[in-house]
């Protein structure tokens, strides 16, 4: 079968869930790019020896789809975080800023679930997900999170604001939208780093936090974009820096965990992924400043928008091309296990050779 799964249909079926995905690209290509041809057997290293120069792990396969969920996923659950915020206290100051995260939260539900589905192929495959639940699965706590999130922001959008017991279910809709949103903000994090990919691995404790601190970057920078009153502009705006400062910080931490061992940092500091992670941290940077000097500037609180928004995709484009590199390099995973580095009893150690 010439789709670069090399199945002879005379011998074998291909059968299940899996059999009807399409590669995308022409076979050849596919193929080369994985397994390329060898030329003149590999030179091996007795210092430093791989597996025959091959890489040890698969690379990731996604497209443009999945930065593109990280980016409406974090919008979409930080926006519900805002408005579960804003609806502490007397809230009848902020009744527009509530709308309005509610209905971001809601469309953003619609967008992501679109995304995830057109990665999956199917929509039945999503669905799927729904019938177990399984806490030590992050993509299926992820199916079940969107969802809680749509719904709940759903009722939210619907309910909140009205008199009587409709408009306390809507209030209660909308406390739930926001627990559902901060999930939804980090999950993805945690699916992120849930793999053998030595980068990724590395920065497990972290990546998370960057996650989550992205999306109220995100979130805070969409909103300075659009007119607000001073009640509003004031929680907007510390929503928002507090996400650039704690990103900043979870970005530089993410690096120092993951070059622990320099092999495993590479990716970060070459290549494409090196290029996209340093200029996400400049524009990320270039907001927090644009937005912490004084004065009140229209036009400076645009440009202050823009760059965080673009620093914030950047970032999350920078993390799936960071994965990618790491697992093409056919040391990183073995330089990751020389180190010795393992887990004992929830505390990181370093194994000496023999022990």
């Amino acid at each position: 079968m010439n789709d670069g799964r090399d199945i002879d249909p005379e011998i074998g079926a291909l059968l299940g869930e899996g059999s009807s995905q399409q590669s995308y690209g022409a076979p050849d290509k596919h193929m080369q790019a994985i397994a390329p041809a060898w030329r003149t057997p590999p030179a091996e290293d007795p210092g430093d020896a791989t597996y025959y120069e091959r890489p040890l792990l698969q690379e990731p396969v996604w497209e443009w789809v999945i930065p593109a969920y990280y980016f409406v996923g974090g919008l979409t659950g930080a926006s519900l975080v805002l408005s579960a915020a804003a609806q502490l206290g007397d809230s009848s100051g902020r009744a527009r800023l509530i709308r309005r995260c509610h209905w971001i939260g809601f469309a953003g539900c619609g967008v992501s679930g679109g995304l995830l589905i057109w990665d999956l192929g199917m929509p039945w495959r999503f669905f799927n997900m729904l019938r177990v639940f399984r806490p030590t699965s992050p993509m299926n706590m992820g199916a079940w999170i969107l969802s809680g999130a749509g719904g709940s922001g759903f009722f939210a959008l619907l309910l909140y604001g009205r008199r009587g017991f409709l408009g306390g279910i809507g209030e209660a809709c909308g406390y739930f939208a926001g627990i559902f949103g901060a999930c939804l903000a980090t999950y993805t994090g945690v699916l992120v780093s849930n793999t053998a990919i030595p980068v990724w691995q590395e920065s497990r404790r972290v990546m998370p936090i960057l996650f989550g601190a992205s999306a109220m970057a995100t979130a805070g920078s969409v909103f300075s974009l659009l007119a607000q009153t001073s009640a509003e502009s004031r929680l907007t705006n510390i929503f928002g820096r507090m996400g650039q400062m704690v990103e900043l910080v979870a970005a530089i931490e993410m690096e120092r965990q993951a070059s622990e061992v320099p092999r495993v940092g590479r990716p970060f500091k070459e290549g494409i992924s090196g290029f996209l992670w340093r200029t996400a941290a400049v524009l990320s940077a270039g907001s927090l400043v644009l937005s912490l000097l004084p004065g009140k500037s229209k036009k400076r609180r645009i440009a202050a928008g823009l760059l965080a928004a673009a620093g914030s995709g950047l970032m999350r484009m920078s993390i799936e091309k960071l994965g990618t590199a790491s697992a093409r390099d056919a040391r990183a995973s073995f330089h990751l296990q020389r180190a010795g580095k393992d887990v004992i009893e929830g505390k990181r150690v370093t194994l000496k050779h023999g022990e």
